[in-house]
C-alpha cells in the first residue's frame, strides 16, 4: 500500500496494562493448607486470651503503682499459653507424611 500525499503511515504499539498479555496475567495465589490456617487462627485466639487474662489479673490486683510493669510481667508468665511446639509438631508431621507418600 502506497502512501498518498498528506498521509503518514505509522505503526501503533500498545504497551502498558491494556495489552492482551498484561490483562491475562494475574497475581499468584498463596497456597496455604487448612491445617496451617487453623493453627494460625488458634494462635491468634490464644494471644488475645493471654491479654484478656493478664488484664483481668491486673484489674483484680488493682491499678496501684506501676501496673503496666506488672502487666508485662504477667504476660511473660502467661506466654506459655501459646505453644510454639504446635507449629513444630505440625511441620514434623507434614515431613513424615511426605516421606510416607
Amino acid at each position: 500500500m502506497l502512501a498518498s500525499p498528506g498521509y503518514i503511515l505509522g505503526m501503533v504499539v500498545h504497551t502498558g496494562l491494556e495489552t492482551r498479555m498484561a490483562m491475562n496475567t494475574s497475581a499468584p495465589r498463596n497456597k496455604v493448607g487448612t491445617l496451617d490456617n487453623e493453627v494460625n487462627w488458634l494462635s491468634k485466639v490464644l494471644f488475645v486470651l493471654m491479654f484478656i487474662f493478664s488484664a483481668a489479673i491486673i484489674a483484680a490486683d488493682g491499678f496501684i503503682g506501676d501496673w503496666y510493669f506488672k502487666f508485662f510481667r504477667v504476660i511473660l508468665l502467661l506466654c506459655a499459653i501459646i505453644p510454639i511446639s504446635m507449629r513444630i509438631n505440625l511441620d514434623l508431621a507434614k515431613l513424615y507424611y511426605k516421606y510416607c507418600i
